[in-house]
């Protein structure tokens, strides 16, 4: 069987995504699946476990006719058989237009063979939401994810242990997800006087959020832009603690048992997106500038 599972983006929806494509892959053990996902995320999928093969969406823009026709080739020259639509988008779900009726469909777009018919999807966390699609779509064991491989990698040979991690960004166009860089400075210093190192993960662009937090913590480590998904990935595996916003770094450390202290405003509801384990803490304000320092000091492990 030749199968075909679309997730897209962003990098905490990819993680909460990890179950899933285990259910998958356990469901259809000898099947060829493939991986259709962006140019972010292609590179990291190919080191799961449950891909034999990775298929880049250029996502082209809705003029952009050679891109569509150029999409709509890719999938169909697949072959696939069966379609897991884990991206439930508008895009994704004009995928199945372009790919055919005849496929065995999993997903929302209109005629889907096995649509996830539940009015009150939007209602639910990701990874129920996703759990009753595929139980629609006759997927009912779900074997907890290996990621082992997302241990596989190395820290920095000078990083001393045990470390802390801090993730003080979020999306560019999401400022009102930050909690002040200047407070999470006093989270570091905080930990460098219990013997824990904090290291300041994120993209390059993120730097200047590390800046503020070493100007407040000397001993911090400044680790912007300096890892790969795959890298940020074995960090997070290794380190004691992790605290950041409602961002991708902190479905990953939650997503691997590490205490993880998860810091939500009022522009993303945790009861449907939120990291879950029993290790995770998620701390709340309206608005994030709100939540004290104190707070977050308090439920530190």
């Amino acid at each position: 069987m030749n199968i075909l599972v679309i997730k897209l983006s962003a990098l905490g929806d990819f993680v909460l995504a990890f179950g899933p494509f285990a259910a998958i892959r356990a469901q259809h053990a000898g099947a060829r699946i493939t991986l259709l996902t962006t140019a972010a995320y292609a590179e990291f999928a190919a080191h799961a476990p449950w891909f034999d093969a990775v298929m880049v969406d250029r996502r082209p823009a809705w003029w952009d006719v050679p891109g569509w026709l150029h999409l709509r080739r890719q999938l169909r020259d697949g072959g696939f058989e069966v379609v897991y639509d884990l991206q439930t988008s508008n895009r994704s779900s004009t995928y199945f237009r372009l790919i055919g009726a005849h496929v065995r469909w999993s997903g929302i777009a209109r005629g889907a063979s096995h649509p996830h018919a539940n009015p009150a999807r939007d209602a639910m966390h990701t990874l129920d939401r996703q759990r009753e699609q595929l139980a629609m779509a006759g997927i009912t064991a779900f074997p907890d994810p290996d990621l082992s491989w997302l241990r596989e990698g190395s820290v920095p040979s000078d990083l001393s242990r045990p470390y802390a991690l801090l993730v003080p960004g979020a999306a560019p166009h999401r400022p009102e997800k930050r909690w002040p860089a200047e407070r999470f400075g006093l989270v570091a210093a905080a930990l460098a006087g219990r013997g824990i190192t904090p290291v300041v993960a994120g993209t390059r662009g993120e730097a200047p959020l590390a800046e503020a937090i070493l100007a407040t913590a000397p001993a911090a480590r400044d680790l912007t832009g300096r890892t790969n998904l795959h890298g940020l990935a074995t960090l997070a595996a290794w380190a004691s603690l992790a605290v950041g916003n409602d961002t991708g770094p902190m479905h990953l450390a939650a997503s691997l048992g590490v205490p993880s202290i998860v810091l939500f405003g009022g522009a993303s509801d945790p009861a449907l997106t939120a990291p879950r384990g029993a290790q995770v803490r998620v701390l709340r304000a309206g608005d994030l500038r709100a939540l004290e320092t104190s707070a977050v000091l308090a439920a530190l492990p």
